[in-house]
């Protein structure tokens, strides 16, 4: 039988952190869910429910009942509906609401979303100023111990910190002069 293995002592630390930052964002999304108007609570039921396959089995189930039964092909039901006006303003009503509960989801999902986004460029832009640190102090080091830095004009861009404006605005223009 395998014995098992010891976990290093740098792996144990990265699993810990990692179990860290995965409650902290858990929490977050609870807290989230619980600080929610009762209204979009009720608008994110109801858009899981309307996607779900349960949800599309019985509105098949009731849809094709109504069929039969309005086409006369179930002799036990009568007739309740056989011009179907009464189907299609169910299903328009239904309809209505559903895109509207729908929609309300997904403004919720977009703003979460853009929350995400916003914490994934600030992390991003924390480590990338932290590593032009490094560079700054790699540099250092290397002039101390007389290491050659072969490419010191791209080295020199590296060691420059990137400003998210000028990013911005690289990224529009290149846009405008492509659309």
């Amino acid at each position: 039988m395998d014995q098992p293995t010891e976990v290093p002592p740098a792996k144990r630390r990265m699993d810990s952190r990692l179990r860290a930052n995965v409650a902290v964002l858990q929490a977050h999304r609870r807290r989230d869910r619980e600080s929610a108007g009762w209204a979009t609570r009720l608008a994110n039921l109801i858009g899981q429910l309307a996607g779900s396959v349960p949800f599309a089995c019985i509105h098949a189930v009731v849809f094709g009942f109504w069929a039969l039964a309005n086409w006369g092909l179930l002799p036990e039901v009568p007739r309740f509906d056989s011009t179907f006006v009464g189907l299609a303003t169910f299903a328009s009503v239904e309809a209505i609401f559903l895109s509207t509960f729908v929609l309300i989801s997904q403004n919720r999902l977009a703003a979460d979303e853009e929350l995400r986004a916003d914490l994934d460029l600030h992390v991003d832009l924390l480590a990338e100023h932290e590593l032009t640190r490094l560079a700054s102090v790699i540099e250092r080091i290397a002039d101390k111990l007389g290491v050659e830095i072969e490419d010191r004009e791209e080295f020199a861009e590296v060691k420059q910190d990137v400003e998210p404006g000028d990013v911005l605005d690289t990224v529009e223009a290149t846009k405008r002069s492509e659309g």
